[in-house]
């Protein structure tokens, strides 16, 4: 084996999310590699042409992403035989401002925010995205006049057993669950959070029984049980240690659980930190053990790789993507290496 081929094997493809519109912003997907024992990242280039790539999944050869606009719309991408993915087609959500996706069931859901709606897209035998099949629209609002004068749909994503698909809205202080049949969904349940909570993402414990949901507009986390499509709170607690600063204000974003289901990890934006929680009884309890500096401003998004020993942060406001060594028998993180990439708000593995 030559050292070039050692070298490329140990290397992992990863896309960087970025809005294109915005002064500093990026010029499309961001494509990046890291290097799958240290986590350091190195700029591969870029798909231009991609609007406001703000989040993005991957399944195999094929990518998704957002068009995070007014007028929102997914594209679909397929990587080529030389690793760089080209465009396949772009569809409309019907929807404004769409910033999360889901594959399921061979559709591609995204969670329009500014409209408070889910769409429904069913995907080619090409990799493409066929015509919409379904948009919802949520009701609702809570008591934040400037975040929650209605319905904001801002993550999209399946139970663990792959039988029904929540969809977390921030305006409406809810998430709502549905059951994907034939290219449409059917409500099966709301579970309602505390008023003024702004739930923004949630994560699944492995068990599937419980789930995490990180609250952007009030610093905390609820555990839910979950069973059927239902969830019911079971527990609230802050995401920053007794005695953290107030200002600048805090603002939950990402929740990731490992793969033993011992640890949730929760970026604060605000408090620049990382939350880490020890996963206790079963997944029914979180005890926060520490709030970790992210090294950059305003932690977006976070995700752990594949093997769970690397977690990367994307720091919206600091223009850098940094890269923790996860200590497994812990839940520790320890800060490793620094990556500049313009207005990053999401990495894809």
């Amino acid at each position: 084996m030559t050292e070039g081929v050692a070298e490329a094997r140990a290397e992992v493809r990863v896309y960087l999310g970025t809005y294109t519109t915005w002064a500093g912003g990026g010029s499309g997907l961001g494509l990046a590699s890291y290097d799958a024992a240290t986590g350091r990242l190195r700029s591969t280039g870029v798909v231009a042409g991609v609007p406001n790539p703000s989040f993005v999944i991957t399944a195999g050869k094929r990518v998704y992403a957002v068009n995070e606009q007014s007028k929102g719309t997914v594209t679909a991408l397929q990587v080529g035989a030389n690793g760089v993915p080209k465009v396949i087609n772009t569809q409309s959500t019907g929807g404004a401002d769409p910033c999360h996706l889901l594959l399921h069931q061979g559709h591609v859901l995204a969670a329009n925010y500014s409209s408070g709606s889910v769409s429904v897209h069913p995907v080619r035998p090409d990799g493409g995205l066929g015509a919409r099949t379904d948009l919802v629209r949520h009701q609702g609002s809570g008591p934040d006049p400037d975040r929650q004068e209605g319905p904001h749909a801002h993550q999209v994503l399946a139970d663990r057993a792959g039988e029904h698909v929540l969809a977390v809205d921030l305006g409406a202080d809810a998430v709502f669950s549905y059951r994907l049949e034939r290219g449409r969904l059917t409500r099966v349940g709301t579970a309602k959070l505390h008023a003024g909570a702004g739930p923004r993402h949630l994560a699944f414990h492995p068990n599937g029984r419980y789930a995490y949901i990180a609250n952007e507009l009030d610093s905390t986390v609820v555990v839910a049980s979950y069973a059927g499509g239902v969830l019911t709170p079971v527990q609230k607690l802050d995401t920053l240690p007794p005695g953290a600063p107030t200002t600048p204000r805090n603002y939950p974003a990402e929740v990731v659980v490992s793969a033993d289901g011992r640890f949730a990890y929760l970026s604060n934006r605000g408090h620049d930190s990382v939350a880490v929680f020890a996963v206790e009884q079963g997944g029914a309890v979180l005890r926060l053990l520490e709030a970790t500096p992210v090294g950059g401003e305003f932690p977006r998004h976070i995700a752990l790789d594949p093997t769970g020993k690397l977690l990367f942060a994307a720091n919206q406001n600091s223009n850098t993507v940094t890269t923790f060594a996860v200590d497994q028998s812990t839940g520790g993180l320890k800060h490793t290496s620094t990556f500049p990439a313009p207005i990053p708000v999401c990495v894809a593995l």
